[in-house]
């Protein structure tokens, strides 16, 4: 009997993020209903139910929930078991997906993977791939993280991976290294390296506009990717070449004004806003709820990465902490990202808006990171 109330105290002791809980949900219902808004007009013009689109992301968002609860509760100690298998797994996926007819081609780009009745963008797997396996080889590094030494091997880690994803999803290559820039400069204590790089990215990002003739001679830099910096520089002037989609989101934003044309009222979505539930749904968000709308989607994922931060700072070991600055890194840099896009301050990646934007393979691998981080909130002890 004794033995039992131990053990029930034990488990009464455990901590669970419910506040980070209640923002995924929040963010999670809340996408729907602007995919909803934004997607139902080109759906019944595509001979589909007005609700096609938020049925389809409700229905995988449903089964990602399950999981997420599901992985929360299991010690996460456990998941990084399957670190190296899932890591190597998402080479063979990317090179399915790259070199032979199962990749299906796409807007012009193989970022699909087709195996029989399912598909799914490998891309998602190597995200939360690589964070469990840079998580397990910093804390094994221990102190060698300190040196360059340690700091290359996470470079060589990331870089062949990274790569392979960069050749056909520039976004999604640009995530990924972040999230090891992000993961190496939180466990290391040499700072010059990352400053370094910043600086760098900083100054690239500045004086991109002398740097397109540059830019033209490097030989991984494809056709269309120059056509969006060309775009980014002058949107008005090149309207057939993909400038117009970025134009309409600009009028999109400004029509929004500060309190918004109300909910399902928006213009730029009656066909004028091309793919309006995709990596563009920020602009549908200000024109129809305004800045005051657009400030609080953007307060509601700053609190979440509160709560990383939280969870972080009080978890059980150096690993678990890892995995949650993992995670958040992952989430931060592609809201700004998106937004960065969507207002035009860095040229089209075509990404998505985390939970809101529609995408199944997206949301459905973003609820198992947030299972992870949950899970990592279950082990942290509270004292009495």
């Amino acid at each position: 009997m004794a033995a039992k109330q131990s053990q029930k105290k034990k488990k009464n002791n455990r901590f669970y993020d419910y506040s980070l809980l209640f923002v995924i949900i929040f963010l999670t219902a809340f996408g729907l209903l602007m995919i909803y808004s934004s997607s139902s007009y080109a759906a019944q013009l595509a001979g589909r139910p007005a609700s096609y689109y938020m049925t389809r992301q409700g229905a995988i968002a449903a089964v990602g929930f399950v999981a997420m609860i599901v992985i929360s509760k299991v010690d996460y100690h456990f998941w990084v078991k399957f670190a190296k298998f899932a890591y190597w797994m998402s080479y063979v996926l990317m090179a399915l997906t790259m070199f032979t007819p199962l990749g299906m081609e796409v807007n012009g780009k193989k970022r699909w993977l087709k195996l029989g009745p399912i598909s799914f963008q490998p891309t998602e797997l190597v995200k939360i791939a690589l964070i469990l396996m840079l998580a397990v080889c910093i804390t094994k590094m221990g102190k060698h993280i300190n040196y360059m030494r340690g700091l290359m091997r996470v470079v060589l880690i990331t870089s062949p991976i990274a790569l392979m994803v960069t050749e056909n999803n520039l976004s999604s290559g640009i995530i990924i290294f972040g999230i090891a820039f992000v993961m190496a400069f939180v466990a290391s204590k040499i700072r010059w390296p990352f400053y370094s790089a910043l600086a760098a990215g900083v100054l690239g990002l500045t004086f991109a506009p002398q740097l397109v003739k540059l830019l033209e001679m490097l030989p991984f830099i494809k056709p269309y990717q120059m056509e969006r910096i060309y775009v980014w520089l002058d949107p008005a002037a090149h309207k057939l070449n993909g400038g117009f989609q970025t134009l309409q989101g600009l009028y999109a934003i400004g029509s929004g004004k500060m309190f918004g044309k109300g909910l399902g009222q928006s213009i730029q979505k009656l066909g004028f806003l091309p793919e309006a539930q995709n990596d563009m749904i920020f602009s549908i968000i200000c024109e129809e709820l305004g800045f005051v709308g657009a400030i609080f989607v953007i307060y509601l994922f700053l609190f979440m990465i509160y709560r990383f931060m939280i969870i972080a700072s009080n978890a059980p070991d150096l690993l678990g902490a890892l995995i949650v600055v993992g995670v958040m890194a992952h989430i931060a840099i592609q809201v700004i990202l998106n937004i960065a896009v969507v207002t035009n301050t860095i040229p089209n990646t075509g990404i998505t808006l985390p939970f809101i934007s529609y995408g199944g393979t997206s949301v459905l691998f973003l609820l198992a990171e947030m299972g992870l981080v949950l899970g990592v909130s279950n082990q942290i002890r509270l004292e009495r």
